[in-house]
């Protein structure tokens, strides 16, 4: 490489570089403006920047896999729909089409196209998630998705700058939380302002009038990056199965990975058809969750983008319960897409076994309640809120699990100050469930005991979607499973872990989030590590000395 090549390729760095920052700074934006709890706190978004193909060239480091791999496709239907010679500045362009965006009505996705010296010169994209959008509400009790909520098909929310007045109004009728929710829409755009403003200030400093070059060099490099570390693994066929709890059975997720010189596809063929309720999954949100595993163990140092998920491709047969077409309920896509990663993590440990953890929780166990308020600190009669809990994560290799911790999605836990300050709920307990991580020479992280009731002493509808009920998270190399969750109330009765369902006033509802497996042989453990977890209340005593082989007295 000559010293001039050299320089040039500095300098594209460099400007990559700037373009992460730029859709970071968009993120956060985005994360300082928003109304619903789950974005604000709990960063339920992503944010990134396209070329006029359509190809995502950098994505915010906060945000989801599940958004942001998806959204990755969702630029290219918004240029099908409106043609890059039609747009014009001040355009934003918005859906929530679960098949078009990312996986769930919940999720809008805003596109704005982006402007410089008159020109048109990338496409800047976010999602967030809508905690309420009408219909029966975020949970899987609908069995086809227009009882789900408003659904928005492709459409200008803004034409040269001018809102849409009347698809604001259809917005804020069509659900239980009006100012919340077109605030959020407003965030959305907000979002996207910012980023063109931060890119157009970075072409400028750099001296682009287009992005074609830098976007070609990202897509490029990164390809090869991915392509390189693919060749280092032994190719050939894995194949993994995993039972789940499903709706009103269990479903099978059955996967075959192949590694071959150009890339690793994952067929999905084998796995159980769509169900009737809400817990289908589009494509698009089975691709993102198979591609984040995939880069997880592949390729974790490259930047995610257009170019490093170009050689990883994912199939599931139409119909499947991982490639559910419209007019499918999907409210809940997450309890099974979520899961997805540790179905692929199960091929690749037949392959690269050193580097695959054990399974974990999987899908988050987000808390969504609705009901009546005493209006005193809420200007709605109805109340909607989702609180984000999580379990564990399954151990590592070399590394304990992440206890309470959300993964694969990467959503963090909703304060409690701040669900109780937003609704008229009252949390009593919150804390780490005791022996419910998976014994191992290395213990998965630890599920949560959460105690919660009304605050003004009536009931409440409880909108569950959880999983790792009836089929706990498996251990690897010898290790433990870790503990299942279970729903239920103080009283002693048992709840369902999917459906609407009464908390009735003066009961509290009590959730206990399943805990990550264990990786290794329990009794390889090292001492001082079952010592520490047994004085930090982690184990109890009659673990340590059962399953890791501690010494009474010691």
């Amino acid at each position: 490489m000559s010293e001039s090549q050299a320089l040039d390729t500095i300098r594209m760095q460099i400007m990559w570089n700037r373009l992460i920052s730029v859709v970071e700074e968009q993120a956060q934006t985005l994360l300082r403006t928003a109304f619903s709890p789950i974005v604000r706190e709990c960063g339920d978004l992503s944010a990134g920047v396209f070329d006029l193909k359509g190809r995502m060239l950098a994505q915010a480091v906060t945000g989801t896999p599940g958004h942001v791999n998806s959204m990755a496709e969702a630029v290219k239907h918004f240029i099908r729909y409106f043609p890059i010679p039609e747009m014009k500045d001040g355009d934003i362009y918005i859906t929530n089409d679960p098949w078009l965006g990312t996986g769930h009505l919940n999720d809008f996705v805003l596109t704005t196209p982006c402007f410089k010296d008159g020109r048109l010169v990338a496409l800047l994209a976010c999602t967030s998630h809508i905690t309420d959008i009408g219909g029966i509400g975020t949970g899987p009790d609908g069995t086809d998705i227009h009882m789900e909520g408003i659904y928005i098909p492709m459409l200008k929310l803004a034409d040269q700058g001018k809102m849409d007045e009347t698809l604001l109004a259809m917005v804020r009728q069509n659900t239980r939380q009006p100012v919340e929710t077109e605030g959020d829409v407003y965030s959305l755009a907000a979002c996207n302002d910012i980023g063109c403003k931060r890119l157009v200030e970075m072409m400028a400093e750099f001296e682009l009038d287009d992005l074609d070059g830098l976007a070609d060099f990202i897509c490029r490099h990164s390809y090869d990056a991915v392509i390189a570390e693919i060749r280092k693994l032994p190719s050939g066929t894995y194949r993994n199965s995993m039972t789940i709890d499903g709706y009103d059975s269990p479903l099978d997720l059955v996967a075959t990975l192949t590694i071959a010189e150009d890339g690793i596809s994952v067929d999905y063929d084998g796995t159980s058809p769509q169900s009737r309720f809400g817990v289908n999954v589009p494509h698009a949100y089975t691709t993102a969750y198979s591609c984040f595993g995939l880069t997880c163990i592949v390729s974790p140092e490259v930047p995610n983008n257009a170019g490093s998920l170009a050689p990883l491709r994912v199939s599931a047969p139409e119909g499947s319960i991982l490639n559910a077409p419209y007019p499918a309920a999907v409210c809940s896509r997450h309890v099974i897409g979520q899961m997805l990663p540790d179905v692929v993590f199960g091929c690749l440990a037949q392959a690269v076994p050193d580097r695959i953890p054990a399974e974990g929780a999987g899908c988050l166990w987000n808390l969504t309640f609705r009901g009546d308020t005493d209006r005193a600190s809420n200007d709605a009669s109805l109340f909607c809120i989702t609180a984000v809990t999580n379990g564990g994560t399954g151990a590592r290799p070399t590394k304990d699990g992440l206890s309470a911790t959300a993964f694969p999605s990467g959503v963090r836990g909703t304060p409690v100050e701040i669900n109780e300050t937003v609704a008229p709920i009252v949390v009593w307990r919150k804390e780490y469930r005791t022996d419910s991580a998976g014994a191992g020479a290395y213990r998965g992280g630890l599920g949560q005991h959460i105690e919660v009731s009304s605050a003004i002493g009536a009931d409440v509808e409880l909108l569950a979607a959880f999983d790792r009920i009836g089929h706990p998270p498996r251990g690897r190399h010898g290790g433990g499973a870790g503990e299942a969750g279970s729903v239920g109330l103080a009283s002693g009765a048992a709840l369902r872990g999917k459906g609407t369902q009464t908390v009735a006033a003066g009961e509290r509802l009590v959730i206990h989030t399943p805990g990550g497996a264990g990786y290794g042989d329990p009794r390889d453990r090292a001492a001082e590590a079952v010592a520490r977890d047994l004085r930090n209340g982690l184990i109890s005593r009659q673990a340590a000395e059962r399953i890791y082989g501690l010494k009474s007295g010691d």
